[in-house]
């Protein structure tokens, strides 16, 4: 066998972070599932992506709640409650001697099967939970960012309904490819009606005339910065609305940012080579990424 090489990690200080997998905690490459287990077999799981601020999780309850209700759609037994999970969080941070500045994914299988196959009948563990945190600071703040327009549509509910937040991310990672080939950051999926969806990670807001507009979350994750930031919008001054968003609305926007928990807020500055606005983040961008840090003090969960 050949001998692995020596990769360069994005963050050095997460060569020898801990990882929770089915209640152990082990090294990061230690850390390891069945090849029976569903995720290998079909991309059989759900996840959960948190943020670690300060020692509060932002929105943990939400996270969790999403993270259920996706189990409870594809039918997964055995599935652990949201003390357990939440119990898992707690334990692989304090073993990681982690407080600030993390990013966890948490990844909720079927579980383990008996045979190969996709049928869930072969799975008879109970589901596999994983906790995987990371030291990874957000980098948009500040930076903007390039996308371009995917020819890959958006799963609509017809075909495997976005709100089920899965792990059978093929259709994103190849928007995502186009991306890396264009050499941009990220690419704007549109829906089988080519209003705009999503980016192939995050959700999308534009800015007119001073308010927000998002995109109906039809073929897209309702994501929970998404809808907080929807909801709460007017407490801060500011009007959002959901509606049909097409590309030449994004062309022509004053502002543009997406929006999710790893990323926080970013604003855009091109797509497809046109400049949104004048190029740099806006008064409302920057009011926004205020209202999110506001949120984020208000709404996480403190938990070490």
């Amino acid at each position: 066998m050949a001998q692995s090489k020596k990769v360069e990690l994005p963050n050095p200080k997460n060569e020898f972070i801990k990882v929770y997998v089915n209640g152990e905690i082990v090294p990061r490459e230690e850390a390891k599932v069945s090849v029976f287990d569903s995720v290998v077999q079909g991309g059989d799981s759900v996840w959960e992506g948190l943020r670690l601020y300060e020692g509060k999780v932002f929105m943990l309850d939400a996270h969790l709640e999403r993270l259920m209700n996706s189990a409870k759609v594809l039918a997964y037994e055995g599935v652990p409650t949201k003390d357990e999970v939440k119990q898992a969080i707690i334990d692989t941070l304090k073993a990681n001697e982690m407080y600030d500045d993390v990013h966890m994914r948490l990844t909720l299988t079927r579980g383990k099967k008996v045979t190969s196959g996709m049928n869930p009948k072969w799975n008879q563990y109970g589901c596999t939970l994983i906790v995987l945190p990371e030291w990874k600071a957000p980098i948009y703040r500040s930076k903007g960012l390039k996308l371009v327009t995917s020819y890959i549509r958006r799963n609509n509910p017809q075909f495997l309904d976005s709100k089920i937040h899965h792990n059978n991310l093929l259709n994103n990672i190849q928007a995502k490819i186009e991306a890396n080939f264009a050499g941009v950051d990220g690419a704007v999926m549109l829906d089988m009606n080519g209003f705009l969806s999503e980016t192939n990670s995050t959700n999308i807001f534009l800015v007119k005339k001073g308010k927000l507009y998002t995109p109906f979350a039809d073929s897209c994750l309702p994501g929970i910065t998404r809808n907080l930031l929807h909801e709460t919008a007017a407490d801060y001054g500011l009007t959002s609305i959901e509606k049909n968003l097409s590309i030449t609305e994004m062309y022509t926007a004053d502002e543009m940012f997406t929006t999710g928990t790893e990323g926080e807020i970013a604003p855009v500055y091109e797509v497809d080579g046109r400049v949104i606005g004048d190029g740099t983040t806006g008064p409302i961008s920057k009011k926004v990424q205020e209202m999110h840090l506001d949120l984020i003090e208000k709404l996480g969960e403190k938990i070490l």
